[in-house]
């Protein structure tokens, strides 16, 4: 088993937060009780966890808090660190607690596991393509609502950074900002008057507002909908404008979005772009096949 994540990057979010995602999937699903689950005797048991195919494990604090939620006293003992690559078959944890519980608590915790697996291991799979390049994978606030700290730390779980958490986080000039405003020169202008600490990130769809942008200076500059041949020229025009002098703090990173896939992500990267930010990792989410089973793990 490897971690493609580094431990420091890691943190999950504040325990708070996990728990108020828990109690809000418990409540949906638990409603006035589990009916099916008072018909068990409700007597000390066991049972493991199974990852039924390849995965990068994430979303351990969610699956522990909805066991602990309903049996304080479960134990749970996994033998995976969060982002760990697993293969087919491996069992990930074993509990033991009480029958009623377990089952109980079984589909919330795998829901949420299965979910924020499947971020993390698409996220491991875009940063292996393309891997040696330089470029850093990004996510975008394209999350299932409501979720949106759990799958950008799932992000994090499978190698990946996370572009701003919300709205309030970093400025991000776009068209209509643009041209509210009459000119980039003049929103970015506003922007560092209003928010000087911020980040502040500016989209361009032409080489012209490439070149005003980089002249105005910022923190990153999206290039949206380039084709090869001009996003390699935005490269070299970044690159110049640097070594020029034009941009005091060095070079400003270039990202690019819209329209990434698995099979394109490379060549992009080859580009000597800098960041590529993929909504499809939290918004086209393939959960993970798992399983919790009752009983002691086969040998």
């Amino acid at each position: 088993m490897t971690a493609p994540h580094e431990a420091a990057r890691l943190e999950p979010p504040p325990a708070a937060a996990v728990a108020a995602d828990v109690a809000r999937a418990l409540a949906e699903d638990l409603g006035s009780g589990d009916v099916t689950a008072a018909l068990l005797p409700d007597e000390a048991d066991v049972a493991y966890l199974l990852c039924k195919e390849d995965a990068v494990v994430c979303g351990r604090p969610w699956f522990d808090a909805c066991h602990r939620a309903l049996d304080p006293q479960v134990r749970i003992d996994w033998r995976v660190a969060e982002g760990d690559r697993v293969a087919k078959g491996s069992v990930l944890a074993t509990l033991a607690g009480r029958t009623r519980a377990l089952v109980s608590a079984e589909r919330t915790s795998l829901n949420f596991l299965q979910t924020l697996s499947g971020v993390a291991t698409a996220t491991a799979a875009y940063v292996e393509a393309v891997r040696g390049t330089g470029a850093r994978i990004l996510d975008t606030r394209k999350t299932l609502p409501g979720l949106r700290l759990a799958e950008k730390y799932a992000v994090r779980a499978g190698g990946g950074d996370n572009h701003r958490i919300g709205l309030y986080d970093a400025v991000m000039l776009k068209e209509n900002h643009i041209r509210a405003a009459g000119s980039i020169a003049a929103a970015i202008a506003e922007a560092r008057r209003a928010q000087p600490t911020l980040p502040l990130i500016v989209e361009v769809e032409t080489l012209e507002q490439l070149r005003e942008a980089l002249r105005a200076g910022c923190t990153r500059i999206l290039i949206d909908d380039f084709d090869a041949a001009t996003r390699r020229e935005a490269v070299r025009i970044a690159a110049q404008a640097a070594a020029d002098g034009q941009t005091p703090h060095g070079r400003i990173p270039l990202e690019v979005s819209g329209g990434v896939d698995l099979a394109g992500v490379r060549a992009i990267a080859e580009d000597g772009v800098d960041c590529i930010s993929i909504g499809a990792l939290t918004k086209h989410v393939r959960a993970i096949d798992l399983s919790l089973k009752l009983g002691p793990p086969p040998r």
